[in-house]
């Protein structure tokens, strides 16, 4: 006979995933305001990880075999699973960075944000590179804010490809390109669980959802085409056109009462507004 761990997790377990979620959006928030001209990702890497080390916790990147950093750096057309380099960041730089943390106890967070660097010489660029981090971002709400009311997960992938579409990039006139090789996940002792949740449709309906599900919804947008190659470090992820990227992420918790963001300190009160849903801490 062959026993599977179910995906869903009990009240206790999701409380216990609140604490992760709060130190890994407290090193995001520490890194946010470095993200400047002539900082280096590897500066960025070593706040993150001192953010994580003081509130008890470590790094569940470091887990990863064969990974040795607190975050991914994506910087440009690199999209996904960029490592942190002494490279200087340089004005008008878009900025990609995903972070994760792990508890004593074993439960896990995982969060990206993307930051473009201000450059006063090129206002258009920075305009533009903005606008697709600001789409990329909203998809992701829209897909987080569809946990509250779906049945399945495939419904989250339609949200967030329907947000993409209705919101097309005004410097190309087309929507911003889903990435689709790579996808959110469930979360819990592992960084990494099942199920997968696709960014855009598919006919796979997913997995019920309903309380104890813990998942990452994480939208990796291009401004350009989404065909992606591995660079030669065989981790990041770069644009085949060279289009840039951005990536966002949150950790959510769905449970009795409601969703409640795990990696946002307000549960995701002010990005889920706009799609009129109201988080609920867990109780």
């Amino acid at each position: 006979m062959i026993f599977r761990k179910s995906i869903y997790k009990t009240p206790a377990q999701l409380r216990a995933m609140v604490e992760p979620g709060l130190i890994t959006a407290a090193a995001l928030e520490a890194v946010r305001p470095l993200i400047r001209a002539g900082a280096t990702t590897l500066e960025l890497d070593a706040e993150a990880n001192r953010v994580i080390t003081e509130r008890g916790a470590h790094s569940n990147f470091q887990l990863v075999r064969g990974y040795r950093h607190t975050i991914c750096a994506s910087v440009n057309d690199a999209v996904v699973h960029g490592i942190p380099t002494d490279v200087p960041l340089q004005p008008g730089d878009i900025v990609s960075i995903d972070c994760g943390a792990e508890t004593p106890d074993g439960w896990n967070g995982d969060s990206a944000i993307t930051v473009v660097v201000p450059d006063p010489d090129r206002p258009d660029v920075v305009a533009q590179r903005e606008e697709l981090s600001r789409v990329t971002e909203g998809s992701m709400w829209a897909g987080i804010a569809a946990l509250a009311s779906a049945k399945r997960l495939g419904e989250v992938g339609g949200a967030i490809q329907g947000y993409i579409e209705a919101n097309p990039l005004s410097y190309t006139g087309e929507p911003a390109g889903i990435l689709r090789e790579y996808v959110g996940h469930g979360i819990g002792r592992k960084m990494h669980e099942s199920p997968s949740i696709f960014n855009y449709r598919t006919s796979d309906p997913g997995a019920e959802i309903k309380p104890g599900l813990a998942v990452c919804i994480e939208p990796m947008m291009t401004a350009g085409s989404d065909e992606t190659f591995v660079e030669d470090d065989d981790w990041t992820v770069s644009t085949v056109d060279g289009s840039m990227g951005s990536h966002w992420e949150h950790s959510i918790a769905v449970h009795n009462d409601g969703i409640w963001v795990l990696t946002a300190p307000d549960g995701g009160a002010a990005g889920l507004a706009p799609f009129g849903v109201v988080p609920t801490p867990i109780a």
